[in-house]
């Protein structure tokens, strides 16, 4: 059963695979296995959580949105951990002048269209991160910190693609390139 949704910023492969890196090295130390498991692909969460009704709203404006925007840079350039019982880490995008006004330029968008968005997820709240961890044993958070120090950091490449995910495990719901027309996915 669904426990939500989320709207989430992919990125190009090379970015990609430098969050999986991370993934893998947590996997291998057998500290967690969290987000291989809800089958999840490295992200940045814009929007968290969401009850969205009206599924098909949500797609016009995302695809709309998703149009007048093009690939964002994006440097991950910190480590650090959401204030929750779930022990997130995450890597931190550095918050550059676009990626704060891509993401305020989202809200509004869904404001417009009548489209409530979540109290963390507003833009005087919004912390942008990139999950890497999840369901950290609290005995094990140093250590995982300590394997994500150890990385070469900044990493950077490109969000490019925007989508809608249900939660958990995640599915893809559906997905949109940046600057593009086209739809990526619709499952």
């Amino acid at each position: 059963m669904s426990q939500g949704y989320a709207i989430e910023l992919y990125f190009d492969p090379a970015l990609e695979n430098q969050v999986l890196k991370a993934w893998n090295v947590l996997a291998r130390r057998q500290i967690t296995t969290h987000l291989i498991e809800i089958e999840s692909r490295p992200h940045l969460t814009l929007l968290f959580p969401c009850n969205f009704t009206d599924i098909p709203k949500i797609e016009n404006i995302l695809r709309n949105f998703a149009q007048k925007q093009e690939p964002l840079s994006l440097s991950m350039s910190s480590i650090g951990s959401l204030p929750n019982e779930s022990n997130v880490l995450f890597l931190g995008p550095t918050p550059t002048f676009s990626l704060l006004q891509f993401h305020s330029q989202l809200c509004e968008a869904m404001r417009r269209e009548g489209v409530e968005v979540g109290d963390g997820s507003r833009p005087d709240k919004w912390v942008p991160h990139c999950p890497v961890a999840e369901e950290v044993p609290s005995a094990r958070v140093a250590e995982a910190f300590s394997l994500l120090n150890d990385l070469k950091m900044p990493v950077s490449g490109y969000a490019v693609e925007i989508s809608l995910v249900e939660y958990s495990p995640v599915r893809e719901i559906f997905s949109f390139a940046l600057g593009a027309f086209n739809h990526i996915s619709d499952v």
